[in-house]
């Protein structure tokens, strides 16, 4: 099959495509006819090596979690899904997503109506944010501050903590702040009077902090919080000097929890963003937009 590739660590010029061998499904496992893959910055890490002391990869490698599509093979003991089925799940490694096929351990069906690239927006953008709430123990009452509001992962963080109960005020570029207004937080942007602009927002101060997106807003979260408890950040480096934890996981993937977030998507009651759509062989332009950070949603690959 045809497959994303990289024989060597470096920039989004080192992935390309090239045949590698079909997956088979093992026990509890699916093969999937992939219809689309997404993207996450974790994925430019990886190929940069910048990740190889917590995700040793070896070489050559096929990157990528999210994937949608057909299922088209069974491992022993699959009884839930059918040959032909539409699922959205997780790619299982050591082959990931970024293939004609990928093998899937944790996924669920795809309603009515619900397309694949839309679809892919969810699994790791869903575990991340319930995960990540979980750590911070975000519940009724409290004010989150989350950097990065606007993009993949912390669309969906706004939203779900919302719903816990919570006040939540997001960073995001200028060119972003309404979209998340719309999700139902406080915008402001990134930048130097951070803290005086969310002092403004939330007099009483800020509950908690999640960074998505790594830009070095640690130092003035730390400031609002008035010490290190309840930070977390997903992406900047700088926590450990910091004393701030740093969050990769383990990833808990639930079928049931994604399944039940693709049903609230394809009715409306959840809003995610494709942010580009780019066939196997533009990987490497993919790579440049989500390795940016200014993507403001879910870039996704199609072979």
């Amino acid at each position: 099959m045809k497959a994303i590739t990289f024989d060597t660590f470096g920039g989004p010029e080192v992935l390309h495509v090239a045949e590698v061998p079909l997956p088979v499904p093992g026990p509890g496992q699916i093969r999937i006819q992939v219809r689309a893959a997404g993207v996450n910055p974790l994925d430019g890490k990886i190929r940069s090596g910048a990740m190889k002391a917590v995700f040793p990869t070896p070489l050559p490698a096929v990157l990528g979690i999210d994937v949608a599509g057909v299922v088209d093979a069974l491992g022993d003991g699959i009884t839930d899904v059918a040959v032909g089925d539409r699922v959205v799940g997780w790619a299982d490694a050591p082959a990931g997503s970024y293939g004609e096929y990928a093998l899937a351990g944790a996924y669920t069906p795809l309603p009515d109506g619900l397309d694949f690239p839309a679809a892919v927006t969810l699994p790791v953008a869903g575990e991340t944010a319930a995960r990540s709430l979980n750590l911070l123990k975000v519940g009724d009452g409290d004010t989150l501050l989350v950097h990065g509001a606007s993009g993949a992962v912390g669309q969906v963080t706004v939203q779900l903590a919302v719903e816990r109960g919570a006040t939540v005020i997001g960073t995001a570029g200028a060119a972003n702040q309404e979209r998340v207004r719309a999700l139902g937080a406080s915008p402001t942007v990134y930048g130097p009077g951070l803290v005086e602009r969310v002092h403004a927002l939330a007099p009483n101060g800020v509950d908690a902090v999640l960074d998505i997106a790594g830009k070095g807003a640690l130092p003035d979260s730390i400031e609002l919080r008035g010490g290190i408890d309840r930070i977390v950040t997903l992406a900047d480096f700088a926590a450990q000097r910091l004393g701030v934890v740093f969050s990769a996981g383990p990833p808990e993937n639930s079928a049931d929890d994604l399944g039940t977030l693709a049903d609230r998507l394809v009715r409306g009651r959840l809003i995610t963003t494709v942010a580009g759509i780019y066939p196997f062989a533009e990987a490497e332009q993919a790579h440049r937009v989500s390795d940016g950070g200014h993507a403001g949603g879910k870039v996704v690959l199609i072979p």
